[in-house]
């Protein structure tokens, strides 16, 4: 009867699989809208209670409560899910630090780049921002560790330290070079001293799944065994994309602020540069973040022929007739 959906019982409702994001992740557009809405800036913003009322709601659907139980609709279900994955970690639940939640990182990015890019010329100024950027960054790994392996403490110490000793050597000798090139050299520094920090720091926070490998599963999530081959190509494509995620902004921003030094525009208002930058990487970032996270798909498929050869021994041996096994990427 055409009545029959209208009146049929909460129960009857069709789940939605809130566990997998709400866009289909094996195209770059629904990976850029799950990473344009998961790390939103605005969600930095909502209070203790919102935050609190999208954990009941989430907590409650995955219990089996239906959309017309919880008073939400299924567009409001989704807004609670994602607000609940920018404030609360994955695998323990608990209430991550502001600052290193994923809907920080545009506002905590902008601050520190166009920083980054106003005192370039100052040794002590470059640095206390390079400092500052790689202690932010083991913050953010910190708070987003794995709850089921988390990151050994020396393992992160190590990190922090490689990270920011590379980050320093390279801004610092690289200035010193650019003494000798065009302005516009040495306001990119900052874009190679940040470049090198990742080349440095994400291979240190994953150096056990290099050593061990990366988990493989099957489509249904399974674990078949692990992959050096994989875990390679993962920290691979994270790095690439972090280093384009700031690009945009630490390659934007030095032109804008060479051609406003050769107009001298600024010449009365040399306070003035440090909020222009800080504004250009604002609205680099918030782009530029979300679409570089969606460049790689984050459950990645590979061929069993492509992985190490005592690996695909090992898979075949448990399913002869599996051809495709997945990995999670990583951010």
């Amino acid at each position: 009867m055409a009545g029959s959906k209208k009146n049929a019982r909460p129960s009857d409702e069709p789940r939605i699989d809130i566990e997998k994001p709400m866009w289909d992740q094996s195209t770059y557009r629904g990976r850029a809208l799950h990473f344009l809405t998961l790390t939103n800036p605005l969600n930095v913003f909502k209070s203790n209670n919102e935050l609190d009322r999208a954990r009941e709601v989430v907590s409650k659907y995955r219990k089996g409560e239906s959309l017309a139980s919880l008073g939400v609709t299924k567009d409001e279900l989704w807004n609670y899910k994602y607000l609940y994955d920018s404030a609360y970690h994955p695998d323990t639940g608990e209430k991550m630090i502001l600052i290193g939640r994923m809907s920080a990182q545009v506002p905590m990015n902008m601050l520190i780049t166009g920083c980054m890019m106003t005192f370039y010329k100052s040794t002590p100024a470059v640095i206390f921002w390079q400092w500052f950027n790689q202690s932010f960054n083991a913050i953010v790994n910190y708070t987003n560790r794995s709850g089921s392996s988390p990151i050994p403490t020396e393992t992160l110490v190590q990190s922090y330290i490689g990270a920011t000793g590379g980050a320093v050597f390279t801004a610092l000798s690289l200035n010193h070079l650019a003494r000798r090139g065009p302005p516009l050299a040495g306001r990119l520094v900052p874009l190679a001293a940040v470049a090198a920090a990742n080349c440095v720091n994400i291979p240190l926070m994953r150096i056990t799944e290099l050593k061990n490998g990366i988990e493989l599963q099957t489509e249904d999530g399974n674990k078949v065994g692990s992959s050096k081959r994989a875990a390679k190509q993962a920290i691979a494509s994270v790095t690439v994309s972090r280093i384009l995620m700031a690009s945009p902004s630490m390659v934007l921003a030095p032109i804008i602020m060479n051609y406003l030094d050769r107009k001298k525009l600024l010449r009365n208002a040399k306070w003035a540069a440090a909020p222009i930058q800080v504004l250009v990487c604002g609205i680099c970032l918030t782009f530029a973040t979300p679409l570089c996270c969606a460049l790689f798909a984050q459950r990645v498929p590979i061929s069993v022929d492509h992985l190490e050869p005592e690996v695909r021994d090992k898979v075949l041996t448990r399913n002869s007739n599996l051809q495709t096994v997945y990995y999670n990427k990583g951010l």
